[in-house]
């Protein structure tokens, strides 16, 4: 099986002699951080982790995300983290973008490659390291895990690549996604998939829900339609959707229009 390409940033500055012109963009229903803004300038160091640099692309702040924090997580060889979690109530979802990155889970080993997507529980006992001679980049998806009495979620590791796409009713494969798990399993409260449309296939419909979105582009290009406005997104491009923000997309080519999806789920509304 052919190794993916996924986008990673490289960091630098722009010469002094670019145009400031960019597709960046803050609104009240959604957000676009194209990957010409992902600079070292822009760049944080993580507590307990050493040779690391992150891209914070969403936290939950006043008019942006709500649910759900998402990193851009780069680290040099021999870099990584003992305990990279803080928080002992909080869930994570790693997916490897470059490099080879050594995942540690309640003592099992996991060597993931590009497309390596593993899941921690809150609570989970996780380290993580770059095993490689290069950067190695991942997204790291964190949400405060909301407990249901006789239901617990486990923690895995796989290869994305071993996970075949479900296909959309009616589009003859044209728009897939890949799930990582059961979505009828209420042990999971928020869902991070892989969304895969061919050129040319669409999103027919102005999709209208509860759920908030962080979306990160993996391949390709499309343009996508946030709120009243179609934008141009491209790999690299992290999109976030406040809930019911109208969204659908044309997936632009020539190649797949790639997307990692992190979407709250199966849980009731609070309202106290």
């Amino acid at each position: 099986m052919n190794q993916p390409s996924y986008y990673a940033p490289e960091g630098g500055l722009p010469t002094q002699s670019a145009l400031l012109t960019d597709r960046a963009v803050v609104t009240e229903a959604y957000t676009v951080i194209p990957r010409g803004v992902l600079r070292d300038i822009v760049t944080s160091n993580l507590p307990g982790w050493n040779g690391t640099r992150a891209w914070i692309l969403a936290k939950p702040i006043q008019g942006f995300s709500t649910t759900f924090a998402q990193y851009l997580v780069e680290v040099s060889p021999g870099g990584g983290s003992t305990r990279p979690e803080p928080e002992s109530g909080v869930e994570s979802v790693v997916f490897v973008l470059s490099g080879d990155l050594r995942l540690t889970i309640e003592g099992i080993r996991y060597d993931l490659t590009p497309g390596g997507y593993a899941y921690l529980p809150a609570g989970a006992d996780w380290s993580v390291a770059n095993s490689g001679e290069d950067r190695a980049t991942f997204q790291w998806v964190r949400k405060a895990y909301e407990p249901l009495e006789g239901h617990t979620p486990t923690a895995f590791a796989l290869q994305e690549q071993d996970v075949p796409p479900t296909p959309m009713p009616g589009t003859n494969g044209t728009w897939a996604t890949t799930r990582f798990v059961d979505p009828d399993d209420l042990a999971h409260d928020m869902h991070v998939n892989i969304v895969t449309f061919e050129p040319g296939a669409v999103i027919p419909f102005a999709e209208t829900h509860v759920m908030e979105h962080g979306l990160y582009v993996l391949e390709g290009k499309a343009v996508y339609r946030l709120n009243d406005d179609w934008v141009e997104v491209q790999a690299g491009d992290f999109m976030w959707l406040r809930a019911f923000c109208p969204q659908a997309c044309y997936a632009g080519g020539p190649g797949k229009f790639r997307y990692l999806l992190y979407k709250d789920v199966n849980r009731q509304i609070r309202l106290t």
